[in-house]
C-alpha cells in the first residue's frame, strides 16, 4: 500500500508562487502515471498536471500550462508541483496521486489513479 503525503500549500497573493511536494512511502515514481489534481467545493476533482513514470513526459491542464511545472526526485521518492503566477481560480485542495499501472490514454482521469494523498490547501487571494 503506497502512502502519499503532500506539503507546501498555503496562502499566497495573486501573482505569487508555491511549490508543492508529495512524498511517497516507497519507490513508485518509475512507472505508470503520476498526477496532481485539484478539489474545490461542489466541483469534481480536476486534473492539473501529470507525468509518465517512464520517460518523464509531462501533461498539463490548459488553465495551468505555462505557469505550473511537475517534476520528481526519484531518489527521494518525491513528486513536485511548482506553481507560478498564481491566480485566485487556482485556489483549492491539491492532491497527488499515483497509478502504477496507468496508461497514457487515461492520464488525465482521476478514476484510474490507485493511490492518493490527503491533500494540501492552496489559497490565492486577489
Amino acid at each position: 500500500q503506497v502512502q502519499l503525503v503532500e506539503s507546501g500549500g498555503g496562502l499566497v497573493q495573486a501573482g505569487g508562487s508555491l511549490r508543492l511536494s508529495c512524498a511517497a512511502s516507497e519507490r513508485t515514481f518509475s512507472s505508470g502515471n503520476l498526477g496532481w489534481f485539484r478539489q474545490t467545493p461542489g466541483k469534481e476533482r480536476e486534473f492539473v498536471a501529470a507525468m509518465r513514470g517512464r520517460g518523464g513526459y509531462t501533461y498539463y491542464a490548459d488553465s495551468v500550462d505555462g505557469r505550473f511545472t511537475i517534476s520528481r526526485d526519484s531518489a527521494k521518492n518525491t513528486l513536485f508541483l511548482q506553481m507560478n503566477s498564481l491566480k485566485p481560480e487556482d485556489t483549492g485542495v491539491y492532491l497527488c496521486a499515483v497509478a502504477p499501472g496507468g496508461i497514457l490514454s487515461s492520464i488525465r482521469s482521476p478514476i484510474q489513479y490507485d493511490y492518493w494523498g490527503q491533500g494540501t490547501q492552496v489559497t490565492v487571494s486577489s
